[in-house]
């Protein structure tokens, strides 16, 4: 294999950090991993500086020692290398690149005053977890770190940096950042002066231009790998430095890329951690809470309904089901504990049998709650099956991103014919499928390198910017280089499975008080 005709994908995701190296056939010819996860440290969920240094460390050298099994070669150099991660958070640094707090991720509802007070200056919906959002809750709070402020960043942008030195983030992470300005493929101007005169009285040196990253776009040049990059990256010292990077993105914009939905009216769900859905749209939008107004890695606007709990609770459930097989002297592969429970989800009713299940681990924007309690409960006559438990917990996983997507749908008439799903909730095949397809009423496809997931959208991005032609649009790309003979395999739920998930999810908004007794309560 020649290693200079590859390219790099690696990703900071919520539960693994992962890297996919391609070849020019826009196939994964290698992978590494490592596990990790958040912690709730003093009431922030954050992971550490240490642990995102070793934890990319750690899935680099895997990669490595799987590059060098298949292929009896060393990884010196490839054809170029992205970097992604987890969308937003807060990252603060000095003018000496200290971290002025801890990493604040994406999962955090601690900025709801902030993001609403924006929301309503610019007229345009404020997430709480986006960075402008931390930043004038920090400002709000009085936090003691502001005046010491150089920049702030996300934590693909930071690994870009130390990486390759330059500060910048792919057009799709910066529309989490602020909102951007998609004929300008910039922050919107407008809305930065109207928030550097919010902030005027409080005597800051800087402006927020000042402290936020260089916006690019899909298949600019982001910097190459400096020597201090590569030592970094590669601390036995094998790779080279000098290999080109494109711009760093988020695990949104990679979703998108590794489904090929960056066209107007195409559609992808990520289920994994988290869950969001993103359709590219052709028209402006009103103003809802639950829709965020985000960009294609290449500017164009999407809406996007993005929902902070997704399968956590439901690796929970496995994990003690795997533990009780322990103890009853069963050994069984996890993997292959969660294909044969997701695949017994398909044998449960419809709606469940009268089982309920909220999987809020933490808060979530949609449904306006700022913490999370997990919870299952029934009614006496349920009926308490295998089955329909597993299928309860899988539906419970989009509940929250349906009555999103109702929105998009019914208020905003925005047509979804189809979804491409991608992540580890579509992992077991057909199952996933089912459920979403039950959800939103429409097929839903899935491609074969649909569980590589965002690091593999993140090395066709930087394939992009290696291998385009001039001129090229990134939507070009994708159909014609790299998906016109992809395979993949679309479902259609039944009428029944439709009307199942609707009687569930009926119930599950009727029973949310419970979840909010749950939260105040414990």
């Amino acid at each position: 294999m020649d290693v200079t005709r590859t390219v790099l994908g690696l990703e900071l995701g919520s539960t693994r950090i992962k890297a996919v190296l391609i070849d020019e056939n826009h196939l994964p010819v290698a992978s590494g991993s490592h596990e990790w996860e958040n912690q709730l440290v003093n009431g922030v969920w954050t992971y550490g500086m240490e642990a995102i240094h070793e934890g990319v460390q750690a899935c680099f050298a895997d990669l490595k020692r799987d590059v060098k099994e298949k292929f009896g070669v060393a990884l010196t150099r490839v054809g170029a290398i992205g970097i992604s991660g987890m969308m937003h958070g807060y990252l603060p640094f000095d003018a000496e690149g200290r971290p002025l707090t801890e990493f604040r991720t994406w999962r955090n509802t601690m900025t709801g005053p902030a993001a609403a007070e924006l929301t309503e200056l610019f007229g345009f919906n404020i997430p709480q977890r986006w960075s402008i959002a931390h930043l004038y809750q920090a400002m709000l709070n009085g936090e003691e770190h502001l005046p010491r402020l150089n920049h702030i960043t996300t934590v693909a942008g930071y690994i870009h940096e130390k990486l390759t030195g330059q500060r910048v983030l792919g057009v799709g992470e910066a529309s989490g950042v602020f909102p951007i300005d998609s004929a300008a493929l910039d922050y919107d101007a407008g809305m930065m002066a109207k928030f550097d005169a919010l902030i005027g009285k409080k005597g800051y040196a800087w402006r927020l231009r000042d402290v936020l990253p260089r916006v690019l776009r899909a298949g600019e040049a982001g910097g190459r790998l400096t020597d201090e990059g590569a030592r970094f990256l590669d601390p036995e010292g094998d790779l080279e430095a000098g290999i080109p990077f494109a711009p760093p993105e988020g695990d949104a914009g990679t979703g998108m890329a590794a489904t090929n939905s960056v066209a107007v009216r195409t559609g992808n769900v990520s289920a994994g951690t988290s869950d969001f859905a993103m359709v590219v749209v052709d028209h402006p939008l009103g103003v809802h809470r639950e829709i965020d107004m985000v960009t294609t890695p290449a500017g164009l606007p999407v809406a996007m309904v993005h929902c902070n709990n997704c399968t956590s609770d439901i690796n929970a459930w496995v994990n003690l089901f795997h533990e009780f097989a322990g103890a009853a002297g069963v050994k069984i592969d996890k993997g292959d504990l969660y294909t044969l429970l997701f695949n017994k989800a398909l044998e449960g009713e419809a709606d469940c049998g009268g089982l309920m299940s909220y999987n809020y681990l933490s808060g979530e924007g949609v449904t306006d709650l700022d913490e999370g309690r997990p919870v299952f409960l029934r009614t006496p006559d349920a009926r308490l099956t295998l089955a329909n438990f597993m299928r309860a917990h899988l539906l419970s996983a989009l509940a929250t991103l349906k009555i999103g997507l109702d929105i998009l749908t019914k208020e905003e008439n925005i047509p979804i014919d189809k979804l491409y799903g991608h992540g580890g909730y579509f992992k077991t095949p057909g199952v996933g499928q089912r459920m979403l397809s039950a959800a939103v009423g429409s097929p839903v496809s899935v491609m074969e390198t649909a569980g590589e997931g965002g690091p593999y959208g993140m090395a066709l991005l930087a394939a992009y910017m290696l291998w385009k032609k001039d001129g090229q649009p990134l939507e070009d790309y994708l159909e014609n280089n790299v998906f016109a003979g992809a395979k993949s395999a679309t479902l259609m739920a039944e009428g029944s499975d439709i009307e199942g998930f609707q009687r569930f999810l009926e119930r599950y908004i009727k029973a949310m008080p419970v979840e909010k007794a749950a939260i105040s309560a414990m």
